[in-house]
């Protein structure tokens, strides 16, 4: 019998994501038979003892600290996972390559450009340690059927795209002030940063890479309440809502809008291409089906065959995947728990994951320009 390899991890950052990552390792046995490896949750950083401390008694974790470089440093640790607020970010990932460890690292990739690059420079120089981006929603079934469909040619040339990552979660203005409104620490974008970098690396993945962009940023709130003191207000200064125009290198046009303000919308992203040969859509509040239209189906006065198809992806991922099985419906925690195997896998394999650091970078260049061409008001150029 094949032993079954341990992987210890150490999680740093144990909020939302924290947790939901720290849920999708320790689902693995359950979604895949047989499981890639024996995860431990061996240790959690946090920023406060008392997080510290839930975090150990709730999910079983080893040992908990307050310092991140604890569980870098940490010989019996083989992977960092970093959850933190964005200005961490980088910090985390060149300790845990200096010290030899596999990083899975929480979207975007930092702040700034500058910090992209150095990110990207130290992962290249540490081949020996697999690093990947937490780009989930590459891994959802439908998704992984528009890839297959794109890059057989069934779309022929591509002519346009509208994408949208909408939430509804700011629209009280009496929402206490967050991290994520703190451009110190979370970037000089708002939605643009936190919502439009998934769907940036979507655009990327399905359709190719960007050429130029032009962006339009709006901080429709302008102030809020600090959590537990209603009267005092601090200053907004990201943006709500993002609209950014893109031109990609093989020609084809598209818009790519952020909120946080899309009253209605809970999490709700929208992905349309089309092109001269065929058409997709795709909307994460109906995650099983992708929409593809072919346009060489016949037609006649009445419309024939034509339409859209919806092809029902449900759940359906390759073995050793088990559980739901192909015919049960598929959610958002299922995409992370395959992006975590996916990561795992390519550990043990010792070979490049994807999407990597690199792409994190590519990323971060376009949010870059996107800010820059909300000064300017003027088209940039991402061609090197």
């Amino acid at each position: 019998m094949v032993k079954t390899p341990t992987l210890r991890v150490g999680i740093i950052g144990h909020g939302f994501m924290g947790k939901m990552h720290a849920h999708a390792y320790r689902s693995l046995n359950f979604y895949y038979d047989p499981a890639p490896a024996r995860i431990v949750l061996a240790g959690v950083a946090a920023r406060t003892k008392t997080s510290v401390k839930r975090a150990v008694q709730t999910w079983g974790y080893e040992f908990g600290t307050t310092d991140y470089r604890e569980l870098c440093e940490r010989r019996d640790i083989d992977v960092i996972n970093c959850c933190t607020p964005n200005n961490l970010h980088k910090d985390v990932l060149l300790a845990a390559l200096e010290n030899g460890k596999h990083v899975y690292m929480d979207k975007p990739l930092c702040c700034t450009l500058d910090e992209a690059a150095a990110m990207k420079e130290a992962a290249e120089a540490h081949p020996e340690c697999v690093a990947q981006m937490t780009f989930q929603y590459r891994f959802a079934p439908a998704l992984l059927r528009a890839k297959e469909l794109i890059d057989s040619g069934a779309l022929g040339h591509l002519y346009s795209a509208r994408v949208a990552y909408l939430h509804a979660g700011y629209i009280n203005p009496a929402r206490p002030f967050t991290w994520r409104l703190d451009k110190n620490i979370s970037g000089r974008g708002g939605a643009l940063f936190d919502l439009g970098a998934h769907v940036i690396d979507l655009t990327r993945h399905l359709l190719g890479d960007f050429s130029e962009v032009m962006h339009l940023g709006e901080t429709m709130i302008k102030e809020r309440p600090l959590p537990g003191n209603p009267d005092v207000m601090a200053p907004v200064e990201v943006d709500d809502v993002s609209i950014l125009l893109f031109r990609l290198k093989n020609g084809a046009v598209g818009t790519l809008e952020s909120s946080r303000l899309a009253t209605g919308a809970q999490d709700e992203v929208r992905f349309e291409a089309h092109g001269s040969q065929g058409a997709i859509r795709f909307n994460l509040m109906q995650p099983n089906y992708l929409e593809y239209y072919d346009a060489s189906t016949p037609e006649s006065v009445y419309g024939g065959d034509r339409g859209y198809k919806h092809i029902e992806c449900v759940a359906r991922y390759p073995r050793p995947a088990s559980l739901p099985g192909p015919k049960n419906t598929i959610g958002w925690e299922r995409f992370h728990v395959h992006s975590i195997y996916h990561f795992v896998t390519h550990v043990l394999q010792k070979k490049p994951a994807r999407p990597g650091i690199e792409d994190g970078y590519e990323v971060q260049r376009i949010l870059e320009s996107a800010l820059q061409s909300t000064q300017s008001s003027a088209w940039v150029s991402l061609e090197s």
